[in-house]
């Protein structure tokens, strides 16, 4: 089995124990208060990461201008992802919630063709149909 489906596994199993700690975790707190806890924690872990194992500072120093542009894009995009799926546990069930945010695959599926350019196979797209697919039914009321 190649290193990244490995890798890609294991960040299943950590993500799908990351919503349900967070729901138990958020019990008496806000969900903003809640998320602020957990990306603390998650910011401190990371830059941890870096400073043991990479050299950050060489590398920041010869990242191009356009690649730290989409990275900063990308952290915001991240932040409103969490306010938002934060907001939504704590007044929704884990499974639904989860369910939900799980089918922004399709919308990073659609940009990867478009804008990534990469292959559009019917594997992927009957995976991202059966997805669209399992988050109507949780929405149809």
């Amino acid at each position: 089995m190649e290193r990244w489906i490995i890798y890609a596994i294991i960040s299943m199993v950590f993500a799908g124990l990351t919503s349900v700690l967070a729901k138990y975790g958020m019990k008496d707190l806000s969900s903003d208060t809640a998320l602020a806890i957990r990306t603390s924690i998650v910011f401190a872990i990371v830059i941890a990461n870096v400073l043991i194992f990479k050299n950050a500072y060489q590398e920041l120093q010869l990242a191009p201008l356009k690649n730290l542009l989409f990275l900063t894009l990308s952290g915001i995009t991240t932040s409103l992802s969490w306010i938002f799926y934060y907001r939504a546990m704590k007044e929704g069930n884990v499974s639904y919630v989860a369910s939900i945010d799980k089918a922004s695959i399709v919308i990073t599926l659609l940009l990867s063709f478009t804008l990534l350019k990469e292959p559009i196979t019917p594997k992927i797209l009957l995976g991202a149909g059966f997805i669209l697919t399992g988050m109507l039914i949780l929405v149809w009321k």
